[in-house]
């Protein structure tokens, strides 16, 4: 391909956006124009997963191609620990001569490690940008912490928060900064719509009288019946105290943040049909987790069930290729490792034949399976090359069936998708579902022994005991994300 051929790449993530506000399952009300056209122009994936439903992992797959279980990080540890500058994605196409950039939350370690990204501009920036431009009003100035459930309102208007300052960014890198005599990669990270749940004006209020959807509660998720690991997962926060009043009001803020997210991607996609780029330029649009909103009683993320680890997942080929996946949809099973080969393929490169990920558009093309199962996992503490923590749950899903097996306990889990979506029934333990129940178990032993994973054997999955741990101390224990505007790590949302 030459190099006048190559596409402009744009890369759009979000934090903690659930599958179920882009594409079948978005309610009416809620208003995102743009991800909508996105989707009416290219091909959206409806099963697509967060392997590990943490901001890290998702990021790390998506620089590498490579699943969890290959590069190992199944927590928030430090990305410089499992990649370096070469092998990235961005490494990977300033190779094939692209110029690379990414606006946004990286949640890289160090904070400044680029690893491969010709240059980066973070939410750190925007914080001391707005220190020092002498204004009186300062952003996250209400004391509600990065992970808190509880709503509230930006302390700045919307001209001056985080979610409009990287669109603005992006716009001036696309009219102004970038190398002209070279295609760009851009990756677009927004931090939103993660917590805080703090939208400024007018989507504060844009929700407050919509049908908003109650939370939904599974037969499995009492405290009298749910799995160990998932009980503490939530006592740790308490997010099963968050009055019902409150969670209403956590969800119209979250649906606002959303709105706001996708009136910023519409001034990107402005800013390059300024330039007349926007035809020339290959969208994929992803989240790196869900969030669970008051499913289930709980919140945050972490867990392998839907609200948390299914993700929207939209690619948008140039419109000039006449590529006719025009309002496309497809039920392949797509992980983040997917984006590298894809990215890779439309830049006329050629994916690494060792690559986890595969090239979407190819399958979508030739019909065939991406892969037979997503593995699902989340380590119990710190995770990176070389630490093999105990993992809070080891999961498999087939796109139909879904299996969780929890080490604590020996407990288990399976959820019919097809028929309940909203995974309110577990059907392990049944009669009539233990063939799939086996099957799936086995399916997951041998993906974890095919890795090199310690917690499966020849005789099956690794149990552990149950902790003896009383509640009341998982519930002194909470801490529900507070940090200043001035910390230390790219957390700042």
């Amino acid at each position: 391909m030459e190099q006048r051929d190559r596409p402009h790449i744009l890369l759009i993530t979000t934090d903690q956006q659930r599958f179920d506000t882009v594409g079948p399952r978005s309610p009416d009300f809620l208003r995102t124009p743009h991800l909508d056209q996105l989707g009416r122009e290219g091909v959206r994936f409806d099963r697509a997963y967060a392997e590990c439903p943490i901001c890290v992992p998702s990021r790390v797959s998506i620089m590498t191609g490579r699943s969890v279980l290959s590069h190992g990080m199944a927590g928030n540890g430090s990305t410089s620990e499992v990649m370096g500058r070469d092998g990235t994605l961005p490494s990977v196409l300033r190779d094939l001569g692209y110029s690379t950039a990414a606006i946004g939350k990286m949640h890289f370690t160090p904070e400044r490690a680029r690893h491969g990204f010709d240059e980066m501009l973070l939410p750190a920036d925007y914080y001391r940008w707005m220190s020092e431009s002498g204004t009186p009003v300062q952003p996250m100035r209400h004391g509600l912490g990065q992970n808190e459930l509880y709503p509230g309102m930006a302390t700045v208007p919307e001209a001056l928060t985080l979610t409009t300052w990287i669109a603005d960014q992006c716009v001036r890198y696309v009219r102004d900064r970038r190398d002209p005599t070279t295609p760009f990669f851009l990756w677009a990270s927004f931090t939103k719509p993660h917590p805080p749940l703090d939208p400024p004006e007018p989507y504060a209020s844009m929700y407050r009288d919509a049908p908003v959807p109650d939370p939904v509660y599974g037969d499995w998720s009492g405290d009298d019946a749910a799995p160990e690991a998932f009980l503490r997962q939530r006592q740790r926060h308490s997010y099963d105290l968050v009055p019902p009043s409150v969670i209403r009001a956590a969800r119209e803020a979250y649906y606002g943040l959303i709105t706001h997210v996708d009136y910023a991607i519409g001034r990107i996609f402005a800013g390059l049909q300024d330039v007349g780029l926007l035809d020339d330029t290959f969208v994929v649009f992803t989240s790196d987790h869900g969030e669970f909103l008051g499913d289930h009683h709980a919140g945050n993320k972490v867990m392998f069930h839907e609200p948390s680890a299914h993700v929207p997942f939209l690619v948008r080929p140039p419109k000039r290729d006449g590529h006719g996946l025009h309002g496309t949809t497809s039920d392949a099973l797509v992980t983040h490792a997917d984006v590298l080969p894809t990215l890779v393929a439309a830049a006329g490169g050629v994916p690494s034949p060792d690559l986890d990920g595969h090239d979407l558009l190819a399958t979508v093309r030739g019909g065939t399976p991406v892969r037979q199962y997503v593995c699902g996992l989340a380590a119990d503490g710190r995770s990176g090359a070389g630490a093999a923590p105990a993992p809070v749950y080891l999961a498999v899903t087939d796109g139909r069936w879904k299996y969780i097996w929890y080490p604590e306990g020996a407990q288990e889990q399976l959820f019919d998708l097809d028929t309940d979506p909203d995974e309110l029934v577990d059907r392990s333990g049944r009669p009539d579902t233990e063939e799939v129940r086996r099957a799936l178990s086995t399916a997951l032993a041998e993906q974890l022994r095919k890795a090199g994973s310690p917690w499966a054997t020849i005789e099956g999955l690794v149990e552990t005991p149950l902790r003896q741990e009383p509640v009341t101390d998982r519930r002194a224990t909470a801490w529900p994300g507070y940090h200043t505007e001035s910390y230390g790590v790219d957390v700042r949302h």
